[in-house]
Formats: structure tokens, C-alpha cells, sequence
């Protein structure tokens, strides 16, 4: 039967079924080019390719389900964990200068030398040139849970921006370092190392204070934490930072107790004097090492009436990764050093260096030499560079 024939109505009628018929073809093209559908219960939007995921700043964040370029912010220790939980720093394409300098100085860049071809120019402190930042194309961007307003600043320049807190857990370098490595498992399930952190973190923390919990108070180490130092500056813990809970950690008394201020804080030689504490340790946030309180090569302060200095007990916090003081995935095996050299009747069956290489090994499938190993105890002076006093 030729259409001609037909009535006008029946023409009509075979016209809207194709219509419809055409319709539904370009529909089912779309959807097998893997166009936007509807989310799905999960929090992913699969043919988008997209997760959603919640930061530490309590805002759900959406972000590519295949990430491969990762830019680091305000939040210096993030590039090392990056790197050791994929076992690569190919993703990283920016970080901080800081974060750089310790890559250089410590064992991080002999690992994954490829984290030195980070770029680092688009961030100064926490101000961020967005459009520089916008030329590394980054898939995500990390920052730190503190800085509120640079996070609005990075969504509303169309980043997908994640962030990451360091004092959200009251400054508990190992429940810090198992809820980063619990959120970047969430944004990179294939690489999921969460209860494997957690368990073996947990295990050498609860194995210190096993043997640290019946030290009678008047028998603990009275520790002092030299976090930042210069010509001008002395910066320690007081009760709301790093110190204290390092402190705690090993059954030792952090002299500065008193200092309530959050964060890092000044002292000065003459409280030093009254708290006199036995025991020393200063960070990498700084350049100067013990000798340098035996010998006084500073100007402005004497250390020779300090009890730690009189007993040589002055250390140099350990880096691997990044600067141990903070949280980091070298906080088990700070942690257990720490112990052992405040108190080192009570660990002398501890091998540090081979705990260490085993839970590299254990954790993050990383084979460590001893000369890899004991150089995380043994940090370079330039890795205290770059920091700029407030």
C-alpha cells in the first residue's frame, strides 16, 4: 500500500510513531556514551564517573572516581602520605615548599624521586594563585580542614576541593593518620589501607603503653619540645598542640603544660629554667641539633643550667617521610623511638630499625635497607629550612 493512498489521518499517526521511534534511538545513544544519569544510593554517580565523599570539614565533596592528578595545598605532611599509600608520587603534581624540602632532605624523595618534579609555585603559605594552580589541571585538591576560606575559594574556582584535618582529633598523631588514610581509601577504594593502618598503628601504640602505664609520676621524663628556634624565636607545645600529645604517648610530662594556647607558642629561657626538663627533643621545623644547645651557637641563650643539656639528653626528631612531630605515616615508629629513648630500660628488647622496616613492609608493602631505615633517625640540618616565624 503506497503512503499516497493513505488518509491524512493515518499519515499522521505513522508520522508520530516514527517521531517517537527516533526519539527513543537518540536516547539510547546517549546513555551508552555514558551520559549523566540519576545517582545512585552509594553516593556515586556511575556513568558520570564521579563519587561523593565526606571531608574532614563535614561537606560532601564530589570528586572523579579515577583520579590522576593531585594538587596539595596548606596541609604539609599530605604529598609523603600520598605517596607512600599509592607507592608512587606520579599522581602528585603540586605541593607546598615545605612539603619539597622535606622530600629533598629526607628519605621521601630517595623512595619516589619523581615527587621532586612537583610543581610549587602557586602557593604561598595558604594564599593560592588559582590560576596557576588551574594550569596543573588538578583532578583534586587537597587543603587543610583550618582554612575555611581558602576551601570556598577552591570550589568557587570549579575545583574539587577535599579537605583534610590535623586537630581535629585533639592533635592524636595516630587517630590523625588512621582517619587520612580511612579518607583517601574512601576516594581511592583500589587502594584501600585502612584497617591495615589502623590495626598495626594501634598495635605499637597500645604496645607503648602497656609499658609506660606504671610509671609513677614523680619517675616521668619531664619533656621539652623545641619547635621552632632562632636568633629571635622560641616556639614550643603547650597543652594544645603536637607536644602534649607525644608526651602522653610515651608516659613522659610535657613541661609546658601550662601554655593553653592552641597551637605552637613562645617560652623563654627564664621559664625554661624553672621547668628544667630532663629531656629535650627538637624538631625538624628547625635546623638546630643538639649540639647546638651543648655549645650555646645561638645568640641570646644559654642552655648549660638545663638538666637535659647537662645529661646530654637533646634529640633530633626523626624524618622519614615528613617531619615527625606532626601526624604522618612514620607516627608508629616515631612514636616507639620516642618511647624507647625517654625511657630505654623498657624497650631494650626493641629493635627500631627493624620495627620500622617491618612495618613498611607489613603496611605498605615497601622494602627498606637498614641504611634507609636508620637514616629516618638520622635527618639532614636543611630539612628545618623554609619555615617563616610568626
Amino acid at each position: 500500500m503506497k503512503i499516497e493512498n493513505l488518509s491524512m489521518k493515518t499519515k499522521i499517526i505513522i508520522a508520530l510513531m516514527m517521531a517517537m521511534a527516533l526519539a527513543l534511538s537518540c536516547l539510547a545513544a546517549c546513555g551508552a556514551k555514558g551520559e549523566p544519569a540519576t545517582e545512585d544510593a552509594g553516593g556515586s554517580d556511575a556513568n558520570a564517573g564521579t563519587i561523593t565523599i565526606t571531608d574532614h570539614a563535614d561537606k560532601q565533596v564530589e570528586v572523579p572516581t579515577e583520579i590522576n592528578r593531585i594538587a596539595v595545598c596548606d596541609i604539609f605532611p599530605i604529598p609523603s602520605v600520598l605517596a607512600v599509600f599509592f607507592d608512587s608520587a606520579d599522581k602528585i603534581v603540586g605541593m607546598p615548599e615545605p612539603s619539597k624540602t622535606a622530600a629533598e632532605n629526607g628519605l621521601l624523595g630517595q623512595l619516589y624521586p619523581e615527587i621532586l618534579n612537583a610543581e610549587t609555585g602557586y602557593i604561598d603559605g595558604s594564599n593560592v594563585n588559582m590560576e596557576e594552580l588551574a594550569k596543573l589541571e588538578p583532578d583534586v585538591v587537597i587543603y587543610s580542614a583550618s582554612s575555611p576560606e581558602l576551601g570556598e575559594q577552591l570550589t568557587n574556582a570549579g575545583f574539587a576541593a577535599v579537605a583534610i584535618s590535623v586537630n581535629k582529633w585533639n592533635y592524636d598523631c595516630i587517630e590523625t593518620l588512621n582517619n587520612w588514610i580511612d579518607l583517601l581509601s574512601q576516594m581511592f577504594p583500589d587502594s584501600d589501607k585502612a584497617e591495615l593502618v589502623k590495626t598495626r598503628s594501634n598495635e605499637m601504640y597500645d604496645m607503648v603503653q602497656e609499658r609506660v602505664k606504671d610509671i609513677p609520676d614523680e619517675e616521668k621524663a619531664n619533656a621539652f619540645f623545641l619547635f621552632q628556634y632562632d636568633d629571635t624565636t622560641l616556639l614550643t607545645s603547650g597543652k594544645q598542640f603536637f607536644g602534649q600529645w607525644w608526651a602522653d604517648a610515651i608516659g613522659a610530662k610535657n613541661v609546658a603544660v601550662e601554655l593553653e594556647n592552641d597551637n605552637s607558642v613562645p617560652a623563654n629561657m627564664e621559664q625554661i629554667y624553672t621547668w628544667n626538663p630532663n629531656l629535650i627533643f627538637i624538631t625538624n621545623f628547625n635546623k638546630y641539633y643538639p649540639d647546638d644547645l651543648y655549645n650555646n651557637t645561638v645568640e641570646g641563650y644559654d642552655w648549660s643550667p638545663v638538666e637535659a643539656v647537662k645529661n646530654q639528653r637533646v634529640y633530633k626528631m626523626p624524618l622519614g617521610m615528613y617531619r615527625s612531630y606532626t601526624p604522618g605515616v612514620d607516627c608508629p615508629v616515631t612514636l616507639l623511638w620516642m618511647a624507647k629513648t625517654a625511657y630505654p630500660e623498657k624497650f631494650e628488647d626493641v629493635d627500631v630499625i627493624k620495627t620500622t622496616k617491618d612495618y613498611y613492609k607489613e603496611v605498605f608493602g615497601i622494602d627498606l635497607t637498614d641504611d634507609q631505615a636508620k637514616s629516618i633517625f638520622e635527618p639532614a640540618q636543611s630539612a628545618g629550612g623554609g619555615f617563616a616565624y610568626q
